[in-house]
C-alpha cells in the first residue's frame, strides 16, 4: 500500500525520491520502495522524518512498537495543573516568549488572555520578528456557544465573552503577520500552543474552563499525545472563516 504520507510530506518539502535519496544516503529506488509501502531500517526513518520536519510514527505508525509509543507519550507530559487557575503566569510568559517558529490559540473566547497587556505584547513582537501567529475564537452566534454558555451555568454571558475578548484582541488582530479566524466548532478543550510545546485547557461538562484541568505537553519523537492536539487544532483551522472587519 502507498505511504501517502510520505509521498505528500515530500511534496510538501519540494523533495523529489532522487533529491531525499542523496540526503539520506540510499539509493533512489530505495525511497521509490518507501513510498510504496516498504519500511526503513531505524536510522533510515529517523533522518527522514527529521529532514522533512515530521515525527517518525507519523509517516511509519506500525514500525514502534506500542510499548514503546506508551513510554514516549507519557514523557510528554510535562505537568498536570487541576485548574488553568493555578498555572503560574511565568508558565504563560514562557511559552509565547521561547517560540521560534509559530503560535497557535484555540478557544472560545480566551478572556484571560485578552485581558493580559504583558503576554499580548509579547505575542505581537513575535509577530513582529516573523513567527506565524494563528488565533481561533469562537463565533458568539453560534447555538454551540448558547449550548455551552448553559452548560457552565452562565447563559448569555459565554457570547458577551467572545464579544468583549475580540475588542480587547484588536491591537493584535492588527498586527502584521497575525491572522484570526472565527470557528463553530464544539471545544473539548482549548488549545495554547508553542511550536512543540502545548497547554490543553481541558473543558468539563458543567465546570467553567478556568476550573477545569490543564495538560503541559511537549511532542517527542514517538509520542503520539501531543501530536493529537495539535492536528485538532489544524482542523479547526481549515474549517474556520476570517473574522470579520469591524
Amino acid at each position: 500500500m502507498t505511504n501517502e504520507r510520505l509521498r505528500t510530506a515530500l511534496l510538501e518539502n519540494g523533495l523529489t525520491p532522487s533529491a531525499l535519496a542523496s540526503e539520506v544516503e540510499v539509493d533512489t529506488k530505495t525511497v521509490e520502495r518507501w513510498i510504496k509501502g516498504r519500511i526503513p531500517h531505524r536510522t533510515s526513518r529517523y533522518q527522514v522524518a527529521t529532514r522533512l520536519g515530521v515525527d517518525e510514527a507519523f509517516l511509519w505508525p506500525d514500525a514502534i512498537p506500542r510499548d514503546q509509543v506508551t513510554t514516549a507519550s507519557a514523557s510528554e507530559i510535562l505537568a498536570v495543573y487541576p485548574h488553568r487557575t493555578e498555572v503560574p503566569r511565568e508558565v504563560w510568559r514562557r511559552l509565547f516568549e521561547n517560540a521560534e517558529e509559530e503560535i497557535g490559540v484555540l478557544v472560545y473566547a480566551g478572556l484571560f488572555l485578552a485581558e493580559d497587556r504583558g503576554l499580548l505584547s509579547i505575542i505581537r513582537k513575535k509577530a513582529a520578528a516573523g513567527i506565524r501567529v494563528r488565533f481561533l475564537v469562537g463565533d458568539p452566534d453560534d447555538e454551540q456557544i448558547s449550548d455551552r454558555g448553559d452548560q457552565e451555568g452562565v447563559g448569555d454571558a459565554m457570547a458577551a465573552k467572545i464579544r468583549n475578548a475580540i475588542v480587547l484582541y484588536e491591537t493584535l488582530r492588527r498586527t502584521s503577520g497575525v491572522e484570526f479566524r472565527m470557528h463553530r466548532t464544539v471545544l473539548y478543550n482549548s488549545i495554547y500552543r508553542s511550536d512543540e510545546i502545548a497547554l490543553v485547557n481541558t473543558h468539563v461538562y458543567g465546570f467553567p474552563a478556568p476550573i477545569a484541568p490543564v495538560w503541559h505537553l511537549r511532542r517527542v519523537a514517538g509520542g503520539e499525545i501531543a501530536a493529537i492536539y495539535f492536528d485538532s487544532f489544524e482542523k479547526v483551522w481549515e474549517t474556520a472563516t476570517p473574522l470579520p472587519e469591524d
